[in-house]
């Protein structure tokens, strides 16, 4: 019998903030631009059963968001080699999403 993995959006510590590179979906919960965001995030995730990204609630984490200038929300921060390289504030669809994938999670798409 096949097992479905449970995906849902790993909540990020501050631990997890002191990584050289991730993937950060920025949101506050009674924005409904940020649960639509949200929901392309997670069926992403769904489709490759994998955990890609992390989530951070604004209001938890404002200087977080002061020192790394996060103007709006949704926002998805890109760390790479220990700095922010990207930060995408207009999600579009699912396939703008797999853009920033291609770029900078390229390990999803190769065969094994």
């Amino acid at each position: 019998m096949s097992l479905n993995k449970v995906i849902c959006l790993q909540q990020i510590t501050a631990e997890l903030l002191k990584r050289d590179h991730y993937l950060l979906y920025i949101f506050t919960p009674f924005c409904g631009t940020c649960n639509l965001a949200r929901s392309m995030l997670k069926k992403i995730e769904s489709v490759h059963q994998e955990d890609i990204f992390y989530e951070m609630n604004a209001s938890l984490y404002p200087e977080f968001m002061q020192d790394n200038q996060i103007e709006s929300v949704p926002c998805l921060v890109v760390k790479k080699d220990n700095r922010i390289v990207e930060k995408v504030y207009a999600f579009h669809s699912i396939p703008n999403i797999y853009r920033y994938l291609l770029d900078y999670k390229p390990e999803m798409f190769k065969n094994s």
